[in-house]
Formats: C-alpha cells, structure tokens, sequence
C-alpha cells in the first residue's frame, strides 16, 4: 500500500464515521503566538479544544502538514524528521476513549490489514478505563504495557493548552530486532518497537505556570505519521526506504552518481538533502522566507545544512532547485497550493543557495584554518567569537558550525556565541520568542455567540443590544461620557481583519445615541463596536439602528480592492511567484506587502501602475462567491500564506472572465471604475525578500496628484522655468553641482594620498605585528577606508587605525591584513573598543570595519588604546 492509499484510506474511514474532513492548515500557526511552527494535527483545532471557537462538526479528520525543529541535527540517521504528514482524527465534546480505541483498532487490522499479534498498546499508568476498552476489543493483557507520564501524557502544543494521558500503538518489527531480554516490550531503549499511533485523551488545560484544570468537555486529538505507517505496510525498515522518499533519493544519487545503499557516510549525506528538501518546499510554500530568526532561520539551517551535505556529496553546482521540483512534482496533487506558489519557491531556493555558496568556500577554509589552529596548541574547542565570525561574515548558521565540529572532536562555546549575538543586536534574539497580542479577556459573555455580519449588502441595519462591555466586564447599561464596547446581535459593522481596519459610525436607539471609533472582532466570531455614548442611555436588549459611516466605508472598499488589482498587476509585470504576505487596508491609503528578491525597477512600477489603472477604468464587476476551500485552491484561487480558513471560503473575483480571483472576507466596491484613480506612492523593502508597497486611490489619489504638482510648480519658479521644462533646468543645475563635487572628491584623494604616504615609517611594532594608529585630516569614511587599503598595501602584513573628527564627532576606520585574521585579530573588534572609549560604537568584517564616538576631544586617547588592544587580541 502506498502513501497515498494510507492518506486517502485514512479519511475515507473516518469519514464514514461521521468526521468532516478538513485541509491541512499552513505550517504558519494562526493566532498561536505560543507556537513557532505548525507541530502537530491539533494545532488548528485548539481554539474548537478551548471552546473560544465553534467546530464545523463535532468530529473532525485531516492530514495535517507539520514540522518540529527538535531534530534538525540529528536529521540524516534513518529515522528522524523535520517535515511530516500527520493523520488525525478528532472529537470535540464528542465521543471518547471508547470510540477513538475501537476505531483506532479498526483501522489498523482491518483496512491496513496489520496482523494483530504484531500490535502493542501502552496507556498511562493509572488509565485503568483504556485497558479495559483495549480488553475488550480482545488486545491480550500482555500487550498492554503502562507507561509513565514520560511516554503516555501528551503535553499541550506549545507552552500552554489542551493535554492528556494518551495511548499508542506501537508495530513490533521482530525479536530479532530487540534487546533480547524478557522484559523486551515498548518503553525499552532498543529499536524493536516502533510507534505509529497516538490517541491522546484530551481532559485538561494546561497553563504556563504548568496548572491543570478540567476541559468543558473531554475530547479525542489521534496522530498518526503518515511516513511511519508507510513503512510498515511496505515492509521497510526506515521511512527512506518507502515511496515517500524514493523519488528525492533517485534524484539525488543521479545528481551525484552514488547510489544510496553504497556506505553509510553517503547515506547519512544523500538523506540530509532528501529531507530537507521537503522541509524546505513546504516552509517556502505557506509563506517562510529566508532570515537570521523565527522561523525564517529554521528555513535558513535547512537550505544551508543541505548545501553543505550536498557538497559533501560532491554537488559543486547549486542543486536544491531540482531536488525541490521532485518534492512539488510528487506533492502538488495532495497540496494543490504548491501550484500556484512553485515559481515563487523556487525562487527563494535558488536565491538562498546562491547566496550561501558565494561564502561556503571561504568559510569552510576559515573553520578548517580555527581547527588547524586548535588543534597545534591542543585546544579542542572554538570560541564563541570564532563561531559568531562566521555565523556574521560567511553565513554559518552555530547549529551547522557545531555540527562540523563536532564531526572533528571540537567543542563550541555556545554561550560565548550568544554573548556575541546580543553585543551585535540589541533587538530580540531569541528565535522562538513571540509577543502575545493584546486579547479582550472579556467577563459575562459566556452566552453570547456570533455576531451576524450584514455589511456586504448593506450599511444601515435594525438590531438588539446583546452585550455591553465596560472595563472587560460585561454591563447592563453605559451612560452619556461613558466609553464602552457594544456587541449587538446583527450589524453592518465590519470588524478589523485581513488587514482591513474596521468601520466607524453611530448606533442609535430611542433612549440614546453611541459614537463607534473602531470595531474589532474577539473570539468566537463576536463583533465589538468599541466607541463612546455621545447623548442620553443605552441597555442590553435595546432595539437600536447600527449606521456605518458611508464615505470612509467606500474609501476603505476601494483601497481594498485595489489592493486585489494590485497583486493581479505585479505578478503580471513582475512574475507569478509574487505573493501577498500582509496588507493595512485603510480609508487614507492602503499598505501591501508582497515577496520578491529585489527592488522595483520605476519602469516596472511605472507599469503596474498602469495595469491597475486600465482595469479601473474598464470598469468591471466585483462579485463574491462561496466554495470549498480545498475547489477554490485548485481553480487558482489565491489564498494568504498564514490565514485560517474554514471548509467553506468566500471567494472575491474581479471581471468576467476574472482577472482577479482572492479569497477574501472584506468589504469591496461593486464595479473597479468606483476606485477613480491608483497612484504609488513608495515601493520599498521591508526584510529579506520582502517589498511593501504604499499607494492610495480616489480622493487621496488626487490630493496626492493635486500636490504633487503644485510643488512641481514651486519648483520651476525658484529655477526660472516653466513645469514643462523644469525637468532639463533642474538636470542642468544637478550636473553642473555633481561636476564641482567630483572635482573636490579628486583633490580630497590626492591630499589623502600624500598623507597616507607620510604615514609610513611611524607604525610601531607590537608582538611582531606592525601597528599604526594615527588621526588624519579626511573627512570621510571613504576616503579613510581608501587610506587604509593603500597602507595595507604599502605594508604587506600589519593592522591600521585611522581616526578623524567628521561632523563634530570622532570617526575610525580599522583595517587588518589577510594573514593576521587567520591569526585571530579582527577589524571589527579593535574598531568597537576603539570607538566606545569616545562614548560610541562601531563594527564590520574582520579585515575591515569602522566606527564613530560622540566625544571628539577622546579621539587621540582612542588611538593610544590600540597597541593595547593588538596586545590583549594576541
């Protein structure tokens, strides 16, 4: 049986148990700040766990895409992963232990036909009512085993949340794969045993603090690995050995002719980059870009990590973009979306390899260079600084560094690493750290349930009160002055989300009138009116007029579907891999964010520009829809990255035939011709691989456009032109200033020359290394990093220091050559003590850095502190 017969067999039996099935969520948990990474089946259904949300049905199933970060390292033995699909079936306040171990059972001997006297079972040790059900199915007494909290209590995903005592079934590979002892049974350290379902009896909430109260009601969270179960049913003792791995291996050994199998190192490499290469696709396509924290380091480690393997393999040509196109190849008809987001994977991929094989070369001869020269002195172990130089110069992220290391016998001193990393950053740095947003942790709701949302078709709606909200508690009454929240039972309201503020307006009734200012949503799906009573008093079950505020609705709905035309345009102009990755959809502008590796060139904003502007005045409909999600992705339906989405999604296109098809939740105009105009403001970079792009329609357009050129006609009177020749009045002043400019520069350099020149001779020597700090009469880091290339020069081996006042403030620039960074002096160092000493800082590349102070009259005493600091470095 193959992987996608155990998949598919899988949820056709729980479904016809009654379970709905439901998509994979992203590997980007939505609204868990307490989660770095999607790890478990569980992880979308926490809120249905918790009761701030409502299920679609009782009984849920999926195949759910995870990730653990734990085992990175250990990746390329023959049993660890990063990615894996996990299969799951789940109760919410359902059924129990009863049903989850009959169906459990079923499943297993009866579908997957796995022979019985193969299977163990281990429960909690006191779980006296799931030995009796797994009795009852005829599971023979001794093979049921009870194990502690250790192995049979599943904690909650993450810091805080559901848990409980859980009950696996384990396949027994053989005797002659065990311990030999007796006493042999799962729980024991050999490798006899292997676990390929966990049933988890949800009872409890846990908190941070590691307190456990009783959940509403208990409920059933099942995961099996889809990659473990595939081994087994196909007879295989490791998962690479099944078909879930057999085309990336095939792919690997024709890229590097080896043959898996051969010797174990080419395995162990050959594996790496196997795994990895899933991971890598998966991370990419929900939305994981490239960078030095969060999750976006987790994607950098495995990039690099299979690059290095890959070399080690004798891959020196970039490679992970074919490995890559296997995985999206074999997965795209389980995971629709890698479709339309391969262009934008591949992208990333290429572009990450790329950018670390620039620096592999000269990173790995400067680790070799650190071990070679531990090794002479009998020093076993790289400084915190040595890992951190090439974590900052060469790309090496600690974990791969210790890895090589640890493959020679040295040891890493992590700490000292950290130390450095804080020293270099002063934002946080911890990878898995993420802020709690601020929730409305609300009394006296409890009855409360969904607000039913009218603002679609309409902004004025007749409703009742159903909850007042003062100083997160609920009330009865607010009064004229007070400031409080309203939750009415129907609104046309739209609540902030999806990047959409939400609306203002006025709630009126017969005995008062309530100013809104913003309106939020809380869970479960409950729409607040946060605001102030302007005039008389207002009461829970009041009959009152909900009034949106018309004019900013329509200038928020045009900014909002320009943003839709917005991403039609750019992956027009630009390509397909452009994706959205946030937006702020307000009445004044609108922000998007989207991926792409570099910056917009003007003829290419110039053009989407246009784009957009030619489907506003075709003048098309703007129409919704409600589908499947799982139909909508695959008709090419665009979809963010790390938003959540229900069994059912609206579904907002443009144009007939459409040229813009999102799913979407908020509030559009009807025809584009309503948006008027789309102007760009700015396009910039927000992060690695990330633009922001900022624009407004409408009345800001031309307000902005009114602007515009009325400082362009300020411009053309304070040069003596006309707008319309101002451009070649202005090019000619600017030509006429740069040419006076270069002029300078040229003498600027020639002084420098001189001076530099006049230097040689003073340097001083300091433990056999020539030294030469000296204040110079530049005024520019340029010029000084100019002066100090040339002394390199003039010098052969030596390390310099310059120092300048520029600007009022001391200035440095150091400079070390090749042959004493091997050697353990560093520029960047000597650079930031220098600096500090003026009250400042500084840093850059080991052989060259530079840095300022704020106290000029310190600036002779800094340079006096370097042959001090030669001295200490040695």
């Amino acid at each position: 049986m193959n992987s996608d017969e155990i998949r598919s067999g899988f949820l056709s039996f729980f479904e016809s148990k009654g379970h709905r099935i439901i998509p994979s969520s992203s590997l980007i948990p939505h609204g868990d700040p307490t989660l770095l990474l999607t790890t478990a089946g569980m992880v979308q259904f926490k809120p249905y766990f918790l009761g701030q949300e409502m299920p679609p049905s009782p009984r849920l199933a999926s195949c759910q895409k995870c990730f653990r970060t734990t085992d990175i390292e250990r990746v390329g033995d023959p049993t660890h992963l990063t990615f894996f699909e996990m299969l799951g079936n789940f109760s919410i306040g359902d059924y129990f232990k009863k049903e989850a171990i009959a169906w459990g059972w079923e499943f297993v001997t009866k579908h997957l036909k796995i022979p019985e006297e193969k299977l163990w079972i281990t429960i909690f040790l006191d779980d006296d009512e799931a030995f009796r059900y797994w009795r009852e199915i005829g599971v023979p007494e001794d093979r049921i085993t009870r194990l502690g909290e250790e192995d049979n209590f599943w904690g909650p995903a993450g810091d805080s949340g559901p848990c409980g005592p859980c009950s696996e079934i384990n396949y027994d590979l053989g005797i002659e794969f065990g311990c030999g002892r007796d006493t042999c049974a799962p729980g024991c350290e050999c490798t006899r045993f292997s676990e390929i379902w966990n049933l988890v009896f949800t009872e409890y909430n846990q908190d941070k603090g590691g307190k456990r109260t009783p959940l509403p009601k208990p409920n059933i969270d099942t995961g099996m690995g889809l990659e473990r179960v595939a081994a087994v049913m196909q007879g295989k003792l490791t998962v690479y050995e099944t078909d879930v791995f057999a085309p990336l291996l095939e792919r690997v050994s024709k890229l590097t002719g080896k043959k898996y199998g051969a010797d174990e190192e080419t395995d162990h490499a050959m594996r790496i980059v196997a795994e990895h290469s899933r991971g890598i696709v998966f991370l990419t396509g929900d939305g994981v870009l490239p960078s030095n924290e969060g999750r976006g380091y987790v994607l950098r480690r495995l990039l690099r990590r299979a690059a290095l393997f890959g070399r080690r393999l004798g891959l020196d040509k970039p490679f992970l973009t074919e490995t890559a196109q296997v995985t999206i190849d074999q997965m795209i008809h389980v995971y629709p979306e890698l479709r339309q987001r391969r262009d934008a994977i591949l992208r990333t991929v290429q572009h990450e390899e790329a950018r670390f094989r620039e620096t592999l070369n000269t990173g790995l001869e400067m680790l070799e260079a650190i071990m070679d020269r531990g090794a002479g002195k009998r020093e076993k172990s790289l400084s915190g600084g040595e890992v951190f130089r090439l974590y900052d110069t060469y790309g090496f992220p600690a974990e791969l560094t210790a890895e090589i290391a640890s493959d020679e016998g040295f040891s890493v001193d992590q700490n000292g690493f950290e130390y450095e990393m804080e020293e270099q950053r002063e934002k946080a740095r911890a990878a898995h750290k993420f802020e709690l947003g601020e929730k409305a942790q609300i009394e006296g709701l409890a009855g409360i349930k969904g607000t039913r949302f009218a603002g679609y078709s309409t902004l004025r709606v007749d409703s009742a009160i159903a909850a007042i909200v003062v100083n997160s508690s609920a009330v009865k009454e607010v009064t004229d002055g007070q400031e409080a929240g309203i939750i009415l039972e129907a609104t046309p309201f739209y609540g902030e989300m999806g990047g959409q503020v939400g609306d203002t307006g006025d709630i009126s009734g017969a005995t008062g009138r309530f100013q809104v200012t913003d309106t939020v949503r809380i869970p479960p799906g409950i729409i607040v009116h946060r605001g102030k009573v302007v005039e008389g008093v207002l009461s829970v079950e009041d009959v009152v007029i909900a009034t949106v505020d018309e004019q900013r609705r329509r200038d928020i709905a045009r900014n909002h579907t320009a943003t839709h035309l917005l991403q039609m345009a750019l992956r027009q102009v630009v390509g397909e891999h452009v994706q959205q990755r946030g937006s702020l959809v307000a009445p004044d502008s609108f922000t998007f964010d989207f991926s792409h590796l570099t910056a917009l060139m003007p003829e290419e904003i110039h053009e989407v520009q246009r784009v957009v502007n030619d489907r506003v005045r075709q003048n098309l409909p703007v129409y919704d829809e409600e589908l499947p999600y799982r139909k909508a992705i695959e008709e090419g339906v665009i979809a963010l990255f790390d938003e959540k989405y229900g069994e059912k999604v609206r579904v907002l296109r443009v144009g007939r035939p459409p040229v813009s098809a999102e799913l979407c939740g908020g509030t559009h105009v009807t025809t584009t011709g309503e948006i008027g105009f789309f102007y760009i403001l700015t396009e910039r970079s927000i992060g690695s691989g990330m633009r922001r792009i900022e624009a407004v329609t409408g009345r800001e357009a031309e307000a902005q456009l009114e602007k515009h050129l009325s400082d362009l006609r300020a411009i053309a009177r304070e040069v003596g032109a006309t707008p319309d020749n101002v451009r070649e009045k202005v090019e000619a002043a600017v030509n006429e200033l740069d040419l006076a400019r270069r002029r300078v520069e040229g003498l600027e350099r020639e002084l420098a020359r001189i001076e530099a020149n006049a230097l040689l001779g003073q340097e001083e020597t300091v433990n056999g290394v020539k030294v030469l700090a000296a204040r110079v009469s530049s005024r520019s880091f340029e010029i000084m990093r100019e002066m100090s290339d040339l002394l390199r020069e003039k010098l052969g081996s030596g390390i310099i220091v310059l120092g300048t006042v520029y600007e009022d403030k001391p200035a440095f620039v150091a400079a070390v050559t090749p042959d004493l960074v091997t050697k353990g002096y560093d520029a960047g160092k000597i650079v930031r003590e220098v600096a500090r000493s003026t009250a400042g800082g500084g840093g850059g590349k080991p052989t060259l850095a530079q840095g300022s102070g704020k106290n000029k009259n310190k600036l002779d005493e800094a340079l006096r502190l370097v042959q001090r600091l030669v001295e200490e470095q040695r």
